[in-house]
C-alpha cells in the first residue's frame, strides 16, 4: 500500500494549494457510516460452526475537483472493526467475519485506511488508490459483511461518446472484508498470487430500453474471462414492465495456471485438466414487475469441462502460513446467493424470486423477498456421478423514512442450503442480522 499511500500524500499537497478553488470544496461529501451485525452460520452436517456480532464504522470524505481544464481531486476512506461477543460466540479460524488472532480466536478490533487520487478532463475520470471498490461484470466489490473488499490499483472510465461509457484499468491487491493487510490478486485453491489484474469494457445504450455490453479480464499467470451481456426493459404499463437480462462468460488458463501454487480449485467441482481454469458459463433472468409485485425466474449453465472462476484470494496465506482474512468475494452470476455460488463445473441451475414493496401498502421503506435455487448434473470432483443442491433464501429490510432516525436501515436474512453428492457443501443454516446507518457531514 506505500506506492499509492505515497501518490495519496504528493495528491493531497497538491491540492492543499487549490483548497480554495471552487468545487473542490463545495462538492466534498463527509459521511460517517455505521453497520452493526450478527452473523450465524449453523453446520448441520457437524463441522464448525460460526457465530458472531461486531460493529463496523466507514467514514468516507469524497473531494470535488479543482478547476480548470483538468480537475484534480481526492477520496480517503477509513475503516474500523470491533468485535462485540467478547469471545461467547464461535469463530472458526478461516472465518471471513472476523480476522483471527495467533490462537486462532478472533481479533478485539482492526482498522486500515486507504485513499485515492483522482482526476477529471472532459467527461473521463481517472482513480488511483487502494480504495477502489469496482462493480462491473468482470469484478464485483464484495460488502456482505461488517466491512467492505475494496482494491488497489488505477481505473478509467469514459463517457465522452453519448450513451457509450468505456471502463478501463489494472488492479495489483485487494485489502479483504476482514482484514487489515493487502494481499496480492488470486483465485479459489491457489496459494500464490499475482499483481496484475486488467480489465477493458464497453456499455452501450443502444436504445432506451436496450443496453449491450462487453468486458475482457486478465489476471496474470490464472485467467483469461470474455464477457458478453444484454439488458432489454420493456415497458408494458406505468406499472408494470419485463426485464431480460443475459449473460455470459468465456474463460481460459493464463501463464502458471495449473502448476503447483496457481492451481484453481474450480469450486470443489470437476475439472477436465486439473487445476486449470476451463469454463463457458451462460445465465437468463426474467423479470414481470407489477405495481410492488416483482417475480424474477431464470436457469443458469455451466459447461461440463471446469467451474466458473473469479477473482478470489481466500487461500492466500501469510509468511506464517495463516490465512490473512481476505476470503469472501462476488461475481456477477444471479446464483452468487446468500450460501451458494452453485458454479462448479456441469450444472444447470434453475432458479426463481419472488419480492413486494410495502410502499404500495402505505409501508414506504418496508421491503421483502424469497428466492430459490435448484443446481442439478453438477460433476462430482472425482469424474464419477454427479451432485445435486438447493437453496432458499428470504429477507427483509426497513428503512425508516422520516423523524429524529431517518435513514436508520434494518435487515433480517435467513439462508437454509441442502446437498447430494460428494462436491456438495456441508448443509447450512444462515442468519444475518443487520443494521445500517449513514450520517452526512457535508
Amino acid at each position: 500500500m506505500y506506492k499509492s499511500s505515497l501518490a495519496l500524500a504528493v495528491a493531497l499537497g497538491v491540492l492543499a494549494q487549490q483548497a480554495g478553488a471552487a468545487g473542490f470544496v463545495e462538492d466534498s461529501k463527509l459521511s460517517l457510516s455505521s453497520r452493526t451485525m450478527y452473523f450465524n452460520n449453523d453446520n448441520r452436517d457437524g463441522g464448525a460452526d460460526n457465530r458472531e456480532s461486531g460493529q463496523g464504522f466507514k467514514l468516507d470524505y469524497l473531494s470535488g475537483f479543482t478547476e480548470g481544464t483538468v480537475g484534480f481531486g481526492v477520496d480517503v476512506q477509513a475503516l474500523w472493526g470491533i468485535h462485540l461477543d467478547g469471545g461467547r460466540g464461535k469463530h472458526p479460524d478461516n472465518s471471513s467475519f472476523f480476522p483471527s488472532d495467533t490462537d486462532g480466536s478472533a481479533v478485539s478490533q482492526w482498522a486500515r485506511v486507504g485513499g485515492n487520487a483522482k482526476a477529471r478532463f472532459s467527461k473521463t475520470e481517472v482513480h488511483y488508490g487502494s480504495a477502489l471498490a469496482p462493480n462491473l461484470p468482470i469484478l464485483v466489490a464484495n460488502d456482505g459483511r461488517l466491512l467492505p473488499q475494496t482494491f488497489e490499483g488505477g481505473t478509467i472510465q469514459s463517457k465522452e461518446i453519448d450513451n457509450l461509457t468505456v471502463n478501463a484499468g489494472q488492479l495489483t491487491h485487494a485489502m479483504g472484508r476482514a482484514s487489515s493487510n493487502r494481499t496480492g490478486l488470486s483465485v479459489a485453491g491457489a496459494t500464490q498470487d499475482s499483481n496484475k489484474f486488467r480489465y477493458g469494457g464497453l456499455d452501450y445504450k443502444l436504445t432506451p430500453d436496450l443496453t449491450l455490453q462487453y468486458y475482457y479480464s486478465n489476471l496474470e499467470d490464472f485467467y483469461k474471462q470474455h464477457f458478453l451481456g444484454a439488458t432489454h426493459v420493456f415497458k408494458i404499463a406505468d406499472d408494470q414492465s419485463f426485464k431480460t437480462d443475459l449473460r455470459y462468460f468465456d474463460s481460459s488458463s493464463d501463464g502458471k495456471n495449473g502448476e503447483a501454487g496457481y492451481r484453481f480449485s474450480n469450486n470443489g467441482g470437476y475439472a477436465k485438466n486439473a487445476g486449470e481454469v476451463d469454463n463457458k458459463t451462460w445465465t437468463a433472468m426474467f423479470t414481470y414487475t407489477l405495481g410492488g409485485h416483482a417475480l424474477m425466474l431464470g436457469h443458469q449453465r455451466v459447461n461440463d469441462d471446469g467451474g466458473f472462476v473469479w477473482l478470489n484470494q481466500g487461500n492466500v496465506v501469510d509468511g506464517n502460513g495463516r490465512n490473512e482474512g481476505a476470503g469472501g468475494s462476488s461475481f456477477y452470476l444471479f446464483t452468487d446467493s446468500m450460501i451458494n455460488q452453485f458454479a462448479k463445473a456441469g450444472e444447470n441451475t434453475t432458479f426463481g424470486q419472488y419480492s413486494y414493496d410495502f410502499a404500495r401498502l402505505g409501508v414506504p421503506g418496508l421491503k421483502a423477498s424469497v428466492s430459490y435455487l435448484k443446481g442439478e448434473d453438477g460433476k462430482n470432483a472425482n469424474g464419477n456421478g454427479t451432485f445435486s443442491e438447493w437453496e432458499r433464501d428470504a429477507r427483509v429490510d426497513y428503512v425508516i423514512q422520516e423523524g429524529t432516525f431517518k435513514g436508520l436501515g434494518a435487515s433480517l436474512r435467513h439462508g437454509v442450503y441442502r446437498g447430494t453428492g460428494t462436491s456438495s457443501l456441508a448443509d447450512q443454516d444462515q442468519t444475518r442480522l443487520i443494521f445500517n446507518y449513514t450520517y452526512n457531514f457535508l
